[in-house]
């Protein structure tokens, strides 16, 4: 990604019950004030640093079980 852009990492998890969905990264936080995730679960980084680079994971549970998926970022 270009320093400064907006990025967007999606998190396809779907279910009923609805799970609950959280991201983070791996070594580290979230970008302080410069994070959202929206309803259908896609974590949007604004005005991205080299800081931001690294593995991102989304984590989905519910009462039938815990899935994670990761994704890498490069800035």
């Amino acid at each position: 990604a270009v320093a400064g852009s907006t990025v967007e990492l999606g998190c396809g998890a779907q279910g009923d019950p609805e799970p609950r969905v959280q991201w983070h990264k791996d070594r580290g936080d979230l970008p302080w004030g410069r994070h959202e995730v929206d309803q259908e679960h896609t974590l949007r980084l604004y005005d991205v640093t080299p800081a931001d680079t690294g593995t991102y994971v989304c984590t989905a549970q519910s009462q039938l079980g815990t899935a994670a998926a990761t994704a890498r970022l490069h800035v």
